[in-house]
């Protein structure tokens, strides 16, 4: 049986580590903020360190999810260091294709293995354990892993070579985005002609226009809450990955840009620790008359 750390406990990390423990494989977790690793560690009864050679002795899988590109980078060199050969490391963040492929690199020097395996389904899909897994890397070295991400989540899906994880991700903030734009300004309009919005959504959820994010967060952001399910600060940083991606590719993604925009509004207005849903903040003022 794979003995298995968990590194990264924030928003989605914690409850992600939570499910594994709670499925009997998960051996140790460790995070930036040791207190945060220590307090884990001791309520699911698994170990921690300071040090994450430490912590991670004797494991020879590894679950990331962090913040940054520059995270994944330095966690990754430092496991390079300290895991054994044929160890595998599942990253789950949200990074770029080309950050996913230089890591796998620099692994595959020390015959370390790696998937890029980011996940979509916000921080109630982490809470439930129905994430949804896009993976590249391995097929083999996949199906190794495969029993701990269905811990985690719903659905694992294979869909290539390393970075096409991380590209479908890339495909998916940008979809998440323009649901954003879409269903933030539609309730905008509803609410400037004095309709029942309760009677709205429940209409049209029923219809081509149903969709996760209003039926998720369509009460609470015409209630005046946006509790983070995810963060616009977090969304602002995927969408410039993917603004990058395509620009390599010469691709034009204006509603991206749009909406990297209005993060950016948001965020210098002081919401960017509330939930994307938070751009009906502006939406309701346009519509205002």
């Amino acid at each position: 049986m794979r003995r298995t750390i968990f590194i990264g406990l924030g928003a989605m990390g914690l409850p992600m580590a939570e499910n594994l423990a709670a499925s009997g494989m998960l051996d140790a977790v460790w995070n930036r903020t040791h207190h945060k690793a220590e307090d884990t560690a001791m309520r699911l009864g698994i170990r921690t360190s300071p040090s994450l050679s430490e912590a991670v002795s004797d494991c020879d899988t590894a679950f990331l999810c962090v913040r940054a590109d520059e995270d994944v980078l330095a966690i990754a060199g430092q496991l390079a260091e300290c895991m054994a050969e044929n160890s595998i490391i599942v990253d789950c963040s949200t990074v770029s294709a080309q950050t996913a492929r230089t890591v796998a690199g620099n692994l595959a020097s020390h015959n370390i293995h790696f998937l890029d395996a980011p996940v979509t389904g916000g921080v109630e899909g982490a809470r439930l354990a129905r994430l949804v897994f896009m993976a590249g890397g391995s097929a083999s070295h996949l199906e190794s892993v495969r029993p701990m991400m269905q811990a985690m989540g719903q659905t694992v899906m294979h869909m290539g070579d390393t970075g096409t994880g991380q590209a479908t991700k890339a495909v998916n903030q940008v979809m998440c985005a323009g649901i954003n734009q879409a269903v933030t300004e539609a309730l905008a309009f509803g609410c400037r002609m004095d309709l029942d919005m309760t009677k709205v959504i429940a209409a049209i959820s029923g219809g081509a226009a149903g969709n996760w994010f209003m039926d998720k967060r369509g009460a609470s952001m015409l209630g005046g809450r946006f509790p983070p399910g995810f963060k616009v600060e977090l969304h602002h940083k995927d969408l410039a990955i993917c603004l990058a991606m395509a620009e390599a590719l010469a691709i034009p993604l204006p509603l991206t840009e749009r909406t990297l925009d209005d993060y950016a509004i948001l965020k210098n207005m002081g919401y960017g620790e509330e939930d994307i849903s938070a751009l009906f903040r502006l939406k309701e003022s346009v519509a205002q008359p």
